[in-house]
């Protein structure tokens, strides 16, 4: 029976097989590697992944979905909505876990956020996105796309955007481009507390077209922050590591 794609769960189904034999080649998966799928589908990029592999993990929320993937014997499917899976829990021995999936457009960025706190367990990450989102996260400061995504991820992850995924690869077609993202956690990030780097963060851009006095400034001296840090400047002209050595000191790290 074919499966209807519904609109709640952002489906799109990845159709073209030179799309997937790429995808697959970027992943490059391993026998015996411990891998995690979300949002398998209907098994277009899950079929190459555990031939290659042998097992499988999956995480699908479709229950009809999830029951077409539990006839294969090598899939071990996790039948949950993907924001409410612990991913430390799934934690590998090292090199760690490596996590892939065509994620749903509608709550990507959810998602990566999600995935952060378990960064260190985690090899690797190969995420089909849209274009837009992508170009958000590798990002540089003082250009159009740099923001809150850029700064949090880039703290986490070394990334690159290795793919260009046109909208007729989809059944149905998204009305946007797609591409793929490699995330590679970093070995050389500054330890910080999550929370208070987002909230700093989110501050920050805010009101990106305003200087970060009005917005970062008031932030700041509200905790007593008597430090050196130029507010002058709008917040996409602040470098990712500025942020991070700012967040270290209000948080008492220096």
């Amino acid at each position: 029976m074919k499966h209807i794609p519904r609109k709640r769960f952002g489906q799109h189904f990845l159709a073209d097989p030179a799309i997937i034999d790429a995808i697959v080649r970027a992943i490059d998966p391993r026998p015996g590697q411990a891998m995690v799928e979300i949002g398998p589908g209907l098994a277009a990029l899950t079929q190459p992944l555990v031939e290659r592999l042998g097992r499988l993990t999956v995480i699908e929320l479709d229950r009809d979905l999830a029951a077409r993937l539990r006839a294969h014997a090598q899939l071990e499917v996790i039948e949950a909505d993907v924001l409410k899976v612990d991913f430390t829990q799934l934690a590998a021995p090292a090199p760690g876990l490596r996590v892939v999936g065509n994620l749903p457009y509608n709550i990507s960025t959810p998602i990566l956020f999600h995935l952060l706190p378990g960064a260190a367990h985690i090899q690797d990450q190969h995420f089909m996105l849209q274009k837009e989102v992508i170009d958000r996260m590798v990002a540089a400061p003082a250009t159009a796309d740099y923001g809150r995504l850029s700064v949090m991820l880039q703290w986490r992850y070394a990334m690159e955007n290795v793919l260009f995924v046109p909208p007729e690869s989809f059944d149905p077609p998204p009305r946007v481009d797609s591409a793929v993202v490699r995330m590679l956690p970093r070995t050389d990030f500054v330890p910080l507390d999550l929370a208070a780097l987002s909230e700093l963060v989110q501050i920050a851009f805010s009101q990106r077209r305003k200087l970060l006095r009005h917005t970062l400034g008031k932030w700041l001296d509200a905790r007593g922050f008597a430090g050196d840090f130029d507010v002058q400047r709008r917040a996409e002209e602040v470098s990712v590591s500025e942020y991070l050595a700012l967040a270290e000191r209000v948080s008492g790290g220096g």
